[in-house]
């Protein structure tokens, strides 16, 4: 199985940097991972819904880009559907049978995606109805998905 991850923004924080390389050694036992980050656009603080649109529509044709056509795109959305692990890896294991080798983690800036990444998008999925950083966002997918494998194998995993 291959799995890619784009995301918004460079990580800049070494703990972040650290604890995506653990997972990502982690998951070479069980897929090929490929991390492509793309630039984040620079925006102040106040912007007007136009101008925020206009972040969102730039940083997604960056996103746009770098899709590979025969992916299964699933963008992380707060409005997306939440998962249980159990159900996560479920949904990872059900897209392998049905012939979906590629999957690709969608993970917008800031201010969020673009409408034309989530139209693009297969699957819409939500961690949480909470906001988190998008630096964080790549180690918690990560996780997550390193967890689905091992549920998937029934190979033992802290609950």
């Amino acid at each position: 199985m291959n799995i890619t991850v784009i995301s918004v923004g460079k990580i800049k924080e070494k703990y972040l940097k650290e604890g995506i390389k653990e997972y990502s050694k982690r998951l070479s036992k069980y897929c090929k991972l490929k991390l492509i980050e793309v630039n984040d656009e620079k925006a102040p603080e106040n912007l007007s819904e136009a101008e925020m649109k206009q972040v969102k529509d730039k940083e997604g044709q960056r996103i746009l880009n770098k899709l590979n056509e025969n992916s299964y795109i699933i963008s992380l959305c707060i409005d997306g559907k939440n998962l249980s692990s159990e159900d996560f890896a479920e949904k990872i294991e059900g897209l392998a049978l049905t012939g979906n080798s590629n999957i690709t983690f969608i993970i917008g800036g800031s201010l969020g995606l673009s409408d034309e990444v989530i139209k693009k998008s297969h699957f819409k999925l939500s961690f949480s109805k909470m906001t988190f950083p998008h630096q964080l966002m790549k180690l918690i997918l990560l996780e997550q998905v390193y967890r689905a494998f091992r549920i998937n194998r029934n190979e033992p995993y802290h609950k």
